[in-house]
């Protein structure tokens, strides 16, 4: 008896069909997905750009950029020195942060970067002052200025007007913008007819209708914020 090896079977069409279909349908699928994950990185690609062009060119809303005079807010009982505090001001959107270094100066800002709008913190360890930082670019802000010291932020942050009243309470009565002093921001949203104020006396029209706290700060009280 003589012994042979076995025969492969016959190779079936129709097996071979489906396997070819199979595979056609695998690239396509791969095909499909690849160009899914591209078109989804275009995307938001394209709109992250858009977006830092339109924060950094100042297309969108910036904090507190009103020309009206916002209604003043209590922000504290009392601020202690080397203490921070975050609080939203003059909007319930607006993010903002008072700062009490060691010295007594009581400080206000915006606390949403001027670069691609990050949350900015106040790091008291950091230099003699502290500074402000953004962490998701590397922000920094000087704490007494607001104004850039480090990293991509195009311009200094937005302040906020901080008075003092006589029982310790913070209070914010203002906004100014970035490169604008405390007393221009006091006076360009309550009226420059103001005491204090260049107008005053100028027999201009009157101002729009002025929020003050109880004991009324006006410029001088701002000025003396920024001084400190």
């Amino acid at each position: 008896m003589s012994v042979t090896d076995p025969q492969p079977p016959a190779p079936d069409p129709r097996a071979d069909a489906a396997q070819e279909a199979l595979r056609d349908r695998i690239a396509a699928d791969s095909l499909t997905t690849r160009r899914d994950y591209l078109r989804i990185v275009a995307t938001v690609s394209g709109g992250l750009a858009v977006g830092g062009v339109a924060v950094a060119s100042g297309i969108l809303h910036r904090h507190g950029d009103s020309d009206g005079a916002p209604e003043p807010k209590k922000v504290a009982d009392r601020i202690e020195p080397g203490e921070s505090l975050a609080f939203r001001y003059p909007g319930d959107e607006d993010r903002a942060i008072a700062v009490r270094m060691d010295d007594g100066t009581l400080a206000g800002y915006s606390a949403v970067c001027t670069h691609l709008a990050c949350a900015v913190l106040w790091r008291k360890e950091r230099g003699s002052e502290g500074e402000l930082y953004c962490p998701c670019h590397e922000g920094i802000f000087d704490a007494r200025t607001g104004e850039v010291t480090a990293g991509p932020p195009p311009r200094g942050l937005p302040k906020v007007i901080l008075v003092e009243q006589v029982d310790g309470s913070v209070w914010a009565i203002g906004t100014a913008r970035s490169g604008e002093s405390l007393v221009e921001g006091f006076c360009r949203q309550n009226g420059d007819d103001r005491p204090g104020c260049p107008g005053f006396g100028a027999g201009g029209p009157a101002g729009p209708a002025r929020k003050t706290v109880p004991t009324g700060p006006g410029p001088q009280a701002a000025e003396r914020s920024e001084r400190t």
